[in-house]
């Protein structure tokens, strides 16, 4: 691979301004005034496989947004790379607090990005990080450096809990058939701290409904002798955790796995910086679960959190309601050996205790994955741990995250092989925020790394 840094050195402009025409594209999975824009992202994505030099790519038709798959098989004796990743996007909202219109993309310096960020909508999760490996396998073929086979899976509704995903993998297990699966949808220590994801935690994502009175009510004439199901739920919100911010929901930490002192010491050697940490978000201190770190609160304990409220009248003015109805959406992050199926039904039952006879309570699961972890002694691990001492000249640190990507357990369940996370963004990049962005830096590192985990990941396994 002596020329792959010329060859992306040459390429980098193109390689740049094809993923912006694709950041232009606003497919938002969760919203129906965008369907059009999600697939025509898929057809774009075909061709760019096309063009990259799959030998095979097609469109295709699940129960919900398609997957476009794509493969180049150059000997069948050889290992099988599987690639995943999506091309849908969050939603933008609120779009008034980004500094430029998220499906305009703008690049921009920064602090941590001196050579430019590529600001929009999914710039880093995950088209900028997808399309870093069409790009690599673009280099691969054209300069006959492809050491394996490869496919590829792009879905369309990760954003959305991957609700067709399952269904494409049990009636495609021969097609995805592979030897270990890779994917770039998570970060890294820092640029120059690289690390891979080992550990990613499961997710329980539910919408509760507190119904009160049969209508909305004047706050006058019924304030102080009905229930108020705003005040309600607020209460019964605060009620989910106690003094020392553990989760108060019975069962719900009896499968937590703890960390020995050992595996807390090694992960307390990662470099951070507490007030760096503060100041990047505009925080004056940390809060969470009595006795964890701030690194041990966001990755190996699990969480309850309220993603959204709402309820009554919030319009211009006043309007004094006694509102019918309150909602929130509550998610909750999940360590190894947690069931978010059982955690779900635990929180239900405890979330209804907490009501008083003068409202009704519903619980709408809506999505939930598994934890996982990969080994540090798998195979696929050692090539990604070599291909990143290739490129960035130091040895990567294991790192276990708080996010969650659901279907890397059902991988592994379905298709029997483990899943490598090689992620090059940073946390700083407002994944799921106003003013998302991507290094231009970070996105040509991936380029140039993913090749290289091809190379050793096929010599390990001769």
């Amino acid at each position: 691979m002596e020329n792959l840094k010329s060859y992306i050195n040459t390429n980098k402009d193109r390689f740049i301004s094809e993923l912006i025409e694709l950041l232009k594209m606003p497919s938002v999975s969760a919203d129906p005034a965008f369907s059009h824009d999600v697939l025509n992202t898929a057809e774009a994505v075909k061709t760019a496989l096309d063009n990259a030099g799959c030998d095979y790519v097609e469109v295709c038709e699940t129960p919900g947004y398609p997957i476009v798959y794509g493969e180049k098989i150059i000997d069948k004796t050889l290992p099988t790379v599987l690639v995943y990743g999506h091309y849908d996007v969050q939603p933008a909202d609120p779009v008034e607090l980004w500094d430029s219109p998220p499906f305009e993309p703008v690049i921009k310096k920064t602090e941590l990005h001196p050579d430019g960020a590529i600001f929009a909508r999914g710039a880093c999760d995950d088209k900028g990080q997808m399309f870093m490996h069409v790009k690599a396998l673009e280099y691969m073929t054209q300069n006959n450096q492809l050491p394996c086979n490869v496919k590829f899976m792009i879905e369309g509704e990760e954003e959305v809990g991957s609700e067709s995903l399952e269904w494409f993998i049990l009636n495609n297990r021969e097609k995805l058939s592979n030897d270990v699966i890779l994917i770039s949808d998570t970060g890294m220590i820092a640029n120059d701290v690289p690390s891979i994801t080992t550990g990613l935690r499961g997710l329980s994502y539910v919408e509760v409904e507190v119904v009160g009175p049969n209508r909305d009510l004047h706050s006058g004439l019924y304030g102080g002798a009905v229930a108020n199901p705003i005040n309600i739920l607020n209460k019964m919100i605060a009620g989910l955790h106690d003094v020392n911010n553990r989760i108060k929901v019975p069962g719900f930490y009896d499968k937590v796995e703890e960390l020995s002192i050992e595996e807390r010491s090694e992960m307390a050697k990662a470099p951070f910086s507490l007030e760096t940490y503060k100041s990047s978000i505009g925080i004056e201190d940390v809060y969470g679960e009595k006795g964890y770190t701030t690194n041990e609160r966001n990755s190996i304990r699990p969480t309850l959190d309220v993603n959204g409220i709402w309820g009554g009248y919030i319009g211009e003015g006043a309007k004094t309601v006694i509102p019918s109805k309150a909602y929130a959406k509550i998610s909750m992050r999940l360590v190894p050996h947690q069931d978010w199926k059982e955690i779900s039904e635990l929180f239900q039952a405890y979330f209804e205790s907490l009501a008083p006879k003068g409202v009704k309570v519903i619980v709408k699961p809506h999505h939930g994955g598994y934890p996982y972890v990969t080994p540090i002694d798998s195979l696929g691990y050692q090539a990604a741990s070599k291909a990143y001492q290739a490129t960035f000249g130091k040895v990567p640190i294991p790192q276990r995250s708080g996010g969650s990507i659901p279907i890397v357990s059902l991988f592994e369940q379905e298709l029997k092989s483990k899943t490598i996370l090689m992620g090059f963004g940073l946390n700083s990049d407002a994944i799921h925020s106003p003013n998302e962005h991507y290094g231009i830096w970070n996105y040509l590192k991936g380029i140039e790394t993913i090749p290289y985990f091809y190379k050793y990941f096929t010599e390990l396994n001769k």
